[in-house]
């Protein structure tokens, strides 16, 4: 009895036709990963275009909303300086040259702008709580102050949301326009080594090992807060079960996941808008 042809073998090679191409061998194949810089200045200037870019791309996205809404980025040589978008300067005009230089303490030590002491007090405690944290972004979004305003986390309804499954706080307490450090001290300490923090009735916090996580963290979790609040707005969600989340976020849900989300987004506004690195 003739045998049925295995779907799943090697095509077999019609005479007179050209042959299969074999598969590229892996190491020909290109894959971007993080950066490794040579010197200090090198990786400086590396965190200072990668932030100006995303503050571009939080302004695309319509996270602006007046002068709210601050991202930090570690010096790599000054541990306790950290660079950021000046008072009042448009995301959208923002380039790697505008940014200014400012201490732990939220005095400016380069640059000749202002910087936003209400926003920087948390930003300052949040990295000093935590040393890994290269980045730090916040914004007034939409859908994170929408969510942030019935003071619930995320729920595990999709993959992407599975990334902050058991990975995101909430800081339960609204007190106005926060200006002191003994605040920020308090957000830091809810955050933990979570990857991200609902700030109630305020909107949504993030940090990663580097711009390009922090900045996807954010723009992940202002995504999955649309999601689950359209979710909730059509009917009953139905959530993923706790084993699969977890699963799902040790699968995507690791800095290098993040960074590498991240770049098709960088790729875009670098060429779109290249007198961002200026």
């Amino acid at each position: 009895m003739d045998e049925t042809p295995d779907e799943t073998s090697a095509p077999v090679a019609v005479p007179g036709a050209a042959p299969v191409p074999g598969p590229v061998p892996l190491d020909l194949l290109r894959f971007a990963m993080p950066p490794v810089h040579a010197s200090a200045a090198e990786e400086r200037t590396h965190r200072k275009q990668r932030l100006a870019g995303a503050l571009r791309l939080f302004g695309r996205f319509g996270y602006e909303e007046g002068v709210s809404g601050h991202l930090t980025v570690r010096d790599p040589e000054f541990e306790d300086c950290f660079w950021v978008n000046p008072f009042g300067e448009p995301f959208a005009t923002t380039t790697a040259g505008s940014l200014i230089l400012v201490n732990g303490d939220g005095d400016v030590v380069e640059g000749d702008r202002r910087v936003n002491q209400a926003a920087f007090a948390v930003h300052a405690e949040v990295h000093r709580a935590r040393p890994e944290a290269v980045a730090v972004a916040h914004a007034h979004s939409v859908h994170g102050r929408a969510l942030a305003s019935l003071g619930e986390l995320l729920d595990p309804l999709t993959q992407e949301a599975c990334a902050f499954y058991e990975n995101h706080a909430l800081y339960d307490a609204y007190t106005g326009v926060t200006v002191d450090a003994e605040e920020g001290r308090r957000i830091a300490a809810a955050l933990g080594a979570h990857r991200g923090i609902i700030l109630r009735n305020h909107g949504l916090l993030t940090v990663g090992g580097s711009v390009d996580a922090a900045a996807w963290w954010f723009i992940s979790m202002e995504r999955c807060a649309q999601v689950q609040l359209a979710a909730r707005a059509a009917g009953k969600p139905v959530l993923i079960e706790h084993r699969d989340a977890v699963a799902t976020r040790e699968s995507l849900g690791s800095e290098l996941a993040a960074w590498i989300n991240y770049q098709p987004l960088w790729r875009g506004i670098s060429t779109a808008e290249p007198e961002l690195l200026s």
